[in-house]
C-alpha cells in the first residue's frame, strides 16, 4: 500500500531533476504540476530561469504539460508564457487528469514521469497510473488551506517512508 504513495524520486526541486536520468529510463514527456512546483502558490511571476528549464527539457526531446487543480486563467497564463500545454481543471488524483496529459504528449504511462510537491495528488495519482512519480519539495509555505492540512498527513507519511528507507 505504501508504494502508491512512494515517489520513486524526491528531490529539492526541479532543477535538480537530471535529464539524462529521465532519458535513460525512456521517458519522453513530463506531466509537471504548477502551484508550488513550478511556481510559488498562486503566483503569475515566472522567472527566466523556468522558461530556460523549460526550453532545454524541449531541446532535449522532452514533451512537457502542465497538469494543476489550479484556475482556468492562471494556468492558461502560465501555460502560454512557457509555451507548453496545460490540462485544466484535472482534479488530481483521479485518473482522467493524467490521462489527458498523456493524450496531449502523446505518451504512454511507461514514457511518463508526473513532477509535482504532494504525495496525495501528484504521487498517489501519477503511481495509480504506472507512472514515473518525482516528488519535489514545496517552493513556497503560502499554500490553500486544504493543502495545509493534508501537509500534516503527508509529513508524516514522509517519515514513514524514510524510516522504511523507501526514499
Amino acid at each position: 500500500m505504501l508504494n502508491l504513495f512512494c515517489p520513486d524520486l524526491y528531490i529539492k526541486d526541479i532543477y535538480e531533476l537530471d535529464l539524462n536520468l529521465i532519458k535513460q529510463k525512456s521517458i519522453k514527456g513530463i506531466l509537471i504540476d504548477l502551484d508550488n512546483t513550478l511556481l510559488p502558490w498562486d503566483s503569475k511571476c515566472i522567472e527566466d530561469k523556468m522558461i530556460n528549464w523549460t526550453k532545454q527539457c524541449l531541446n532535449e526531446g522532452l514533451s512537457l504539460c502542465i497538469i494543476s487543480n489550479n484556475k482556468y486563467d492562471r494556468i492558461k497564463y502560465c501555460s502560454e508564457l512557457l509555451e507548453i500545454p496545460a490540462v485544466f481543471g484535472s482534479l488530481k488524483p483521479f485518473k482522467a487528469a493524467f490521462k489527458k496529459g498523456m493524450d496531449i504528449l502523446g505518451t504512454q504511462p511507461e514514457q511518463t514521469a508526473v513532477v509535482g510537491d504532494q504525495i496525495f495528488t501528484d504521487i498517489f495519482g501519477a503511481k495509480r497510473m504506472g507512472l514515473y512519480a518525482i516528488l519535489v519539495k514545496p517552493l513556497s509555505d503560502r499554500e490553500f488551506y486544504w493543502t495545509r492540512v493534508m501537509r500534516i498527513l503527508e509529513r508524516r507519511l514522509l517519515k514513514i517512508l524514510e524510516s522504511k528507507k523507501l526514499i
